[in-house]
Protein backbone atom coordinates (compact mmCIF):
# COMPACT_ATOMS: atom_id res chain seq x y z
CA UNK A 1 0.00 0.00 0.00
CA UNK A 2 1.35 3.70 -0.93
CA UNK A 3 1.82 6.26 1.25
CA UNK A 4 1.91 10.15 1.27
CA UNK A 5 5.64 10.94 0.60
CA UNK A 6 6.49 7.44 -0.38
CA UNK A 7 8.81 8.81 -3.26
CA UNK A 8 10.00 12.31 -1.11
CA UNK A 9 13.65 12.17 -0.27
CA UNK A 10 14.18 11.15 2.88
CA UNK A 11 16.36 13.94 4.35
CA UNK A 12 14.65 17.26 5.67
CA UNK A 13 16.12 19.72 6.48
CA UNK A 14 15.42 21.08 10.10
CA UNK A 15 15.68 24.66 11.27
CA UNK A 16 15.75 24.38 14.53
CA UNK A 17 19.82 25.16 14.86
CA UNK A 18 20.83 27.28 12.13
CA UNK A 19 23.96 28.65 12.24
CA UNK A 20 24.45 32.15 14.06
CA UNK A 21 26.59 34.94 13.33
CA UNK A 22 26.90 36.90 16.25
CA UNK A 23 23.65 36.89 17.69
CA UNK A 24 21.57 36.99 14.41
CA UNK A 25 20.72 33.85 12.26
CA UNK A 26 23.54 33.80 10.12
CA UNK A 27 21.43 34.51 6.53
CA UNK A 28 24.79 34.16 4.08
CA UNK A 29 25.36 30.50 5.38
CA UNK A 30 22.31 29.61 5.93
CA UNK A 31 21.65 30.33 2.13
CA UNK A 32 24.51 28.67 1.15
CA UNK A 33 23.02 25.05 2.84
CA UNK A 34 19.38 25.80 1.13
CA UNK A 35 21.28 26.00 -2.21
CA UNK A 36 23.73 22.93 -1.59
CA UNK A 37 19.99 20.84 -0.06
CA UNK A 38 18.27 21.30 -3.41
CA UNK A 39 20.93 21.04 -5.70
CA UNK A 40 21.68 17.97 -4.50
CA UNK A 41 17.72 16.73 -5.20
CA UNK A 42 16.24 17.37 -1.55
CA UNK A 43 13.72 19.80 -0.86
CA UNK A 44 11.57 19.67 2.13
CA UNK A 45 12.34 22.28 5.04
CA UNK A 46 10.76 21.85 8.33
CA UNK A 47 10.61 25.10 11.39
CA UNK A 48 7.77 26.24 13.48
CA UNK A 49 6.36 29.03 15.17
CA UNK A 50 8.63 29.27 18.21
CA UNK A 51 11.91 28.60 16.53
CA UNK A 52 14.81 31.13 17.30
CA UNK A 53 11.23 32.83 18.91
CA UNK A 54 10.75 33.24 14.99
CA UNK A 55 13.67 33.98 14.14
CA UNK A 56 13.33 30.91 11.97
CA UNK A 57 10.74 31.48 10.12
CA UNK A 58 12.04 34.42 9.05
CA UNK A 59 15.59 33.58 8.15
CA UNK A 60 14.20 30.68 5.81
CA UNK A 61 12.25 33.54 3.62
CA UNK A 62 15.47 35.35 3.11
CA UNK A 63 17.28 32.18 2.10
CA UNK A 64 14.68 30.46 0.79
CA UNK A 65 11.03 31.95 -0.30
CA UNK A 66 12.22 35.31 -2.03
CA UNK A 67 15.24 33.10 -3.69
CA UNK A 68 13.59 30.19 -5.53
CA UNK A 69 10.44 29.70 -7.31
CA UNK A 70 7.41 28.17 -4.50
CA UNK A 71 7.22 25.15 -6.45
CA UNK A 72 10.90 24.25 -5.82
CA UNK A 73 10.53 23.34 -2.30
CA UNK A 74 8.49 22.08 0.52
CA UNK A 75 7.93 24.10 3.71
CA UNK A 76 6.75 23.05 6.88
CA UNK A 77 5.73 25.24 10.19
CA UNK A 78 4.04 24.66 13.61
CA UNK A 79 1.15 26.39 15.32
CA UNK A 80 2.51 25.66 19.25
CA UNK A 81 -1.37 26.94 20.55
CA UNK A 82 -0.12 25.98 24.25
CA UNK A 83 2.66 28.47 24.26
CA UNK A 84 1.41 31.39 25.47
CA UNK A 85 -2.20 31.89 23.40
CA UNK A 86 -4.19 33.42 25.48
CA UNK A 87 -7.68 32.59 23.70
CA UNK A 88 -8.64 31.24 20.72
CA UNK A 89 -7.85 34.47 18.72
CA UNK A 90 -3.94 34.56 19.72
CA UNK A 91 -4.12 30.60 18.98
CA UNK A 92 -5.25 30.74 15.34
CA UNK A 93 -3.20 34.02 14.62
CA UNK A 94 0.17 32.14 14.57
CA UNK A 95 -1.21 30.79 11.11
CA UNK A 96 -1.45 33.87 9.91
CA UNK A 97 1.75 35.15 11.41
CA UNK A 98 3.50 32.08 9.83
CA UNK A 99 2.47 32.86 6.99
CA UNK A 100 3.59 36.36 6.81
CA UNK A 101 7.05 35.58 8.27
CA UNK A 102 8.04 33.20 5.78
CA UNK A 103 6.12 34.80 3.10
CA UNK A 104 5.50 31.34 1.31
CA UNK A 105 1.77 31.80 0.42
CA UNK A 106 0.54 28.36 1.32
CA UNK A 107 2.39 25.41 3.41
CA UNK A 108 2.91 21.95 2.50
CA UNK A 109 2.57 20.34 5.44
CA UNK A 110 1.42 21.62 8.51
CA UNK A 111 1.55 20.49 12.57
CA UNK A 112 -0.11 20.92 15.42
CA UNK A 113 2.86 21.72 17.46
CA UNK A 114 3.85 19.14 20.05
CA UNK A 115 1.00 17.60 21.20
CA UNK A 116 1.52 15.74 24.59
CA UNK A 117 0.57 15.44 28.30
CA UNK A 118 -1.09 18.71 29.48
CA UNK A 119 -0.33 20.62 26.17
CA UNK A 120 -3.48 18.91 23.78
CA UNK A 121 -5.69 20.63 25.86
CA UNK A 122 -4.59 23.83 24.28
CA UNK A 123 -5.56 22.84 21.06
CA UNK A 124 -9.11 21.30 22.42
CA UNK A 125 -10.13 24.66 23.62
CA UNK A 126 -9.18 26.72 21.17
CA UNK A 127 -11.01 24.82 18.41
CA UNK A 128 -7.24 24.26 16.08
CA UNK A 129 -8.48 21.26 14.52
CA UNK A 130 -11.04 23.01 12.57
CA UNK A 131 -9.96 25.92 12.34
CA UNK A 132 -6.76 24.38 10.38
CA UNK A 133 -8.87 21.91 8.37
CA UNK A 134 -10.77 24.78 7.38
CA UNK A 135 -7.23 26.13 6.25
CA UNK A 136 -6.60 23.64 4.11
CA UNK A 137 -10.05 23.41 2.81
CA UNK A 138 -9.27 27.10 1.18
CA UNK A 139 -5.88 26.12 -0.16
CA UNK A 140 -3.61 27.33 2.93
CA UNK A 141 -2.50 23.38 3.86
CA UNK A 142 -1.57 20.90 1.46
CA UNK A 143 -1.25 18.30 4.10
CA UNK A 144 -2.22 18.46 7.84
CA UNK A 145 -1.13 16.61 10.59
CA UNK A 146 1.09 16.87 14.48
CA UNK A 147 4.01 16.33 15.96
CA UNK A 148 4.18 14.58 19.64
CA UNK A 149 5.99 14.08 22.19
CA UNK A 150 4.46 11.67 24.66
CA UNK A 151 3.90 7.85 25.12
CA UNK A 152 2.16 5.92 22.79
CA UNK A 153 -1.02 5.18 24.68
CA UNK A 154 -1.74 9.02 24.25
CA UNK A 155 -1.05 8.96 20.95
CA UNK A 156 -3.33 5.78 19.96
CA UNK A 157 -5.99 8.10 21.71
CA UNK A 158 -5.12 11.37 20.17
CA UNK A 159 -5.51 8.83 16.56
CA UNK A 160 -8.78 7.59 17.54
CA UNK A 161 -9.95 11.14 18.20
CA UNK A 162 -8.64 12.83 14.85
CA UNK A 163 -8.59 10.23 12.25
CA UNK A 164 -8.22 13.24 9.83
CA UNK A 165 -4.76 13.56 10.50
CA UNK A 166 -2.74 12.81 7.40
CA UNK A 167 0.71 12.32 9.06
CA UNK A 168 2.66 11.64 12.74
CA UNK A 169 6.09 13.41 13.43
CA UNK A 170 7.78 11.32 15.83
CA UNK A 171 10.94 11.62 18.16
CA UNK A 172 12.84 8.53 16.80
CA UNK A 173 16.30 7.62 17.13
CA UNK A 174 18.58 4.04 17.71
CA UNK A 175 19.35 5.07 21.41
CA UNK A 176 15.16 6.16 22.37
CA UNK A 177 14.32 3.05 20.31
CA UNK A 178 13.92 1.07 23.58
CA UNK A 179 13.30 4.01 25.63
CA UNK A 180 10.38 3.93 28.99
CA UNK A 181 10.64 7.53 28.62
CA UNK A 182 10.24 8.14 25.13
CA UNK A 183 9.05 5.14 24.04
CA UNK A 184 10.03 5.34 20.08
CA UNK A 185 9.04 2.18 19.08
CA UNK A 186 5.76 1.96 20.42
CA UNK A 187 4.85 5.31 19.28
CA UNK A 188 5.62 4.75 15.81
CA UNK A 189 4.11 1.17 16.42
CA UNK A 190 1.05 3.09 16.94
CA UNK A 191 1.10 5.31 14.33
CA UNK A 192 1.31 2.69 11.51
CA UNK A 193 -1.16 1.09 13.31
CA UNK A 194 -3.29 3.73 12.44
CA UNK A 195 -1.93 3.90 8.86
CA UNK A 196 -0.42 7.52 9.19
CA UNK A 197 3.05 8.09 7.59
CA UNK A 198 6.10 9.34 9.90
CA UNK A 199 8.03 12.26 9.90
CA UNK A 200 10.70 11.34 12.04
CA UNK A 201 12.22 14.33 14.15
CA UNK A 202 15.54 14.22 16.37
CA UNK A 203 17.45 11.23 14.52
CA UNK A 204 20.63 12.01 16.58
CA UNK A 205 19.12 12.79 19.55
CA UNK A 206 19.94 16.70 19.92
CA UNK A 207 23.12 16.06 17.96
CA UNK A 208 24.57 13.64 20.71
CA UNK A 209 24.43 10.93 18.42
CA UNK A 210 26.75 13.04 15.88
CA UNK A 211 29.55 12.65 18.85
CA UNK A 212 28.69 9.21 20.78
CA UNK A 213 30.34 7.90 23.82
CA UNK A 214 34.04 6.35 22.66
CA UNK A 215 32.75 3.02 22.92
CA UNK A 216 30.09 3.60 20.90
CA UNK A 217 31.97 5.81 18.48
CA UNK A 218 34.55 2.57 18.36
CA UNK A 219 32.15 0.14 17.40
CA UNK A 220 30.81 2.40 14.67
CA UNK A 221 34.06 3.26 13.07
CA UNK A 222 35.52 -0.57 13.05
CA UNK A 223 31.96 -1.43 10.93
CA UNK A 224 32.26 1.23 8.56
CA UNK A 225 35.77 3.69 8.95
CA UNK A 226 34.38 6.11 6.06
CA UNK A 227 31.22 6.79 7.86
CA UNK A 228 30.40 9.53 9.99
CA UNK A 229 28.42 8.94 13.08
CA UNK A 230 25.63 10.84 12.21
CA UNK A 231 24.86 8.79 9.23
CA UNK A 232 23.92 5.86 11.28
CA UNK A 233 21.78 7.72 12.91
CA UNK A 234 20.46 8.96 10.19
CA UNK A 235 19.79 6.01 7.86
CA UNK A 236 18.44 3.70 10.91
CA UNK A 237 15.30 6.40 11.25
CA UNK A 238 14.81 6.48 7.38
CA UNK A 239 15.70 2.72 7.19
CA UNK A 240 12.00 2.24 8.46
CA UNK A 241 8.87 1.66 6.75
CA UNK A 242 6.32 4.52 6.15
CA UNK A 243 8.44 7.27 6.49
CA UNK A 244 8.09 10.63 4.76
CA UNK A 245 11.18 11.91 5.53
CA UNK A 246 14.07 12.18 8.22
CA UNK A 247 14.81 15.84 9.63
CA UNK A 248 18.12 16.82 10.73
CA UNK A 249 18.83 19.84 12.31
CA UNK A 250 22.02 20.66 10.04
CA UNK A 251 24.07 24.17 11.78
CA UNK A 252 27.02 24.38 9.09
CA UNK A 253 27.98 23.52 5.25
CA UNK A 254 30.31 20.74 6.72
CA UNK A 255 27.12 18.64 8.16
CA UNK A 256 24.98 19.68 5.28
CA UNK A 257 27.70 18.15 3.26
CA UNK A 258 27.89 14.56 5.15
CA UNK A 259 24.18 13.88 5.55
CA UNK A 260 22.92 14.46 1.52
CA UNK A 261 26.25 12.39 0.25
CA UNK A 262 25.38 9.34 1.99
CA UNK A 263 21.08 10.43 1.80
CA UNK A 264 21.35 11.44 -2.31
CA UNK A 265 21.21 7.78 -2.81
CA UNK A 266 19.66 6.10 0.03
CA UNK A 267 19.92 2.62 0.72
CA UNK A 268 17.89 1.24 3.89
CA UNK A 269 20.40 -0.46 6.10
CA UNK A 270 21.63 -4.22 5.71
CA UNK A 271 21.12 -6.90 8.52
CA UNK A 272 24.92 -6.69 8.89
CA UNK A 273 24.65 -2.88 10.06
CA UNK A 274 21.38 -3.72 11.78
CA UNK A 275 23.64 -5.64 14.16
CA UNK A 276 26.06 -2.87 14.22
CA UNK A 277 23.25 -0.70 15.96
CA UNK A 278 22.08 -2.94 17.98
CA UNK A 279 25.86 -3.05 19.82
CA UNK A 280 25.82 0.92 19.83
CA UNK A 281 22.18 0.61 21.98
CA UNK A 282 23.79 -2.08 24.57
CA UNK A 283 26.75 -0.03 24.68
CA UNK A 284 24.52 3.35 25.62
CA UNK A 285 22.31 1.08 27.97
CA UNK A 286 25.83 1.31 29.70
CA UNK A 287 26.33 4.97 30.12
CA UNK A 288 24.39 7.40 32.43
CA UNK A 289 23.26 10.64 30.73
CA UNK A 290 20.57 13.50 31.23
CA UNK A 291 18.26 12.69 28.14
CA UNK A 292 17.68 16.59 27.32
CA UNK A 293 17.67 17.08 23.32
CA UNK A 294 18.00 20.85 23.36
CA UNK A 295 14.64 21.92 22.55
CA UNK A 296 14.43 24.69 24.53
CA UNK A 297 10.71 24.42 25.54
CA UNK A 298 11.88 24.44 29.49
CA UNK A 299 13.32 27.33 28.47
CA UNK A 300 10.22 29.94 27.62
CA UNK A 301 8.35 30.04 30.82
CA UNK A 302 11.51 29.80 33.28
CA UNK A 303 11.27 32.58 35.58
CA UNK A 304 14.89 33.08 36.62
CA UNK A 305 15.96 32.21 32.96
CA UNK A 306 18.45 29.25 34.47
CA UNK A 307 20.41 27.66 31.64
CA UNK A 308 18.96 24.30 31.24
CA UNK A 309 19.72 22.61 28.19
CA UNK A 310 23.14 23.89 28.55
CA UNK A 311 23.62 22.73 32.24
CA UNK A 312 22.73 19.31 30.71
CA UNK A 313 24.97 19.61 28.23
CA UNK A 314 27.60 20.69 30.46
CA UNK A 315 26.84 17.62 32.83
CA UNK A 316 26.40 15.24 30.48
CA UNK A 317 30.24 15.96 29.09
CA UNK A 318 31.58 15.11 32.80
CA UNK A 319 29.05 11.97 32.49
CA UNK A 320 30.65 10.68 29.22
CA UNK A 321 33.98 11.87 29.00
CA UNK A 322 35.12 11.87 32.15
CA UNK A 323 36.18 15.13 32.28
CA UNK A 324 35.85 18.14 34.56
CA UNK A 325 37.85 21.39 33.49
CA UNK A 326 35.87 21.35 29.57
CA UNK A 327 32.93 20.22 31.50
CA UNK A 328 33.15 23.12 33.63
CA UNK A 329 34.36 25.22 30.91
CA UNK A 330 31.55 24.73 29.00
CA UNK A 331 29.06 25.66 32.20
CA UNK A 332 30.43 29.05 32.11
CA UNK A 333 29.62 29.45 28.42
CA UNK A 334 26.50 28.32 29.06
CA UNK A 335 25.53 30.23 31.60
CA UNK A 336 27.31 33.42 32.24
CA UNK A 337 28.43 33.62 28.50
CA UNK A 338 24.86 33.70 27.57
CA UNK A 339 23.99 35.71 30.17
CA UNK A 340 21.57 33.18 31.74
CA UNK A 341 21.50 31.55 35.38
CA UNK A 342 23.25 28.87 36.84
CA UNK A 343 21.43 25.76 38.15
CA UNK A 344 22.09 27.08 41.80
CA UNK A 345 19.90 29.75 41.13
CA UNK A 346 16.71 27.46 39.78
CA UNK A 347 13.60 28.08 42.63
CA UNK A 348 11.76 24.76 41.49
CA UNK A 349 8.63 25.94 40.41
CA UNK A 350 8.07 23.20 37.94
CA UNK A 351 7.29 24.74 35.25
CA UNK A 352 10.36 23.29 32.68
CA UNK A 353 9.26 19.93 34.09
CA UNK A 354 5.35 20.30 32.79
CA UNK A 355 6.72 20.41 29.33
CA UNK A 356 9.85 18.47 29.02
CA UNK A 357 9.63 16.05 26.27
CA UNK A 358 11.77 13.94 28.04
CA UNK A 359 10.34 13.81 30.93
CA UNK A 360 13.60 14.57 32.89
CA UNK A 361 13.23 15.35 36.41
CA UNK A 362 14.76 19.08 35.86
CA UNK A 363 14.85 20.39 39.50
CA UNK A 364 16.85 17.11 40.59
CA UNK A 365 18.94 16.86 37.79
CA UNK A 366 20.00 20.86 37.94
CA UNK A 367 20.71 20.34 41.91
CA UNK A 368 22.97 17.75 41.19
CA UNK A 369 24.95 19.61 38.75
CA UNK A 370 24.98 22.72 40.60
CA UNK A 371 26.28 20.58 43.56
CA UNK A 372 29.70 19.11 40.70
CA UNK A 373 29.76 22.27 38.69
CA UNK A 374 29.78 25.00 40.74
Amino acid sequence: MSYLGENFPKLGFGLMRLPFKDVAIDIEHTSKMVDMFLERGFNYFDTAYGYNNGESEKAIKKALVDRYDRDKFMLTTKLPAWAGAKNKEEAQQMFYTSLERTGAGYFDFYLLHNLGENRSHAFDDYDIWSFLQKKKEEGLIKHLGFSFHDKAAELDKILNAHPEMEFVQLQINYADWESTSVESRLCYETARKHNKPVIIMEPVKGGTLASPPPAVAQILQKANPSASASSWAIRFAASLEGVICVLSGMSSIEQMDDNTSYMKNFKPLSKDEYEVIKKAQEELDKITVVPCTSCEYCMKGCPQSVAIPGTFQAINILNVFDNMPFAKSKYTWNTKGHKLSRASECIACGQCESVCPQHIKIIDELKKAAALLE
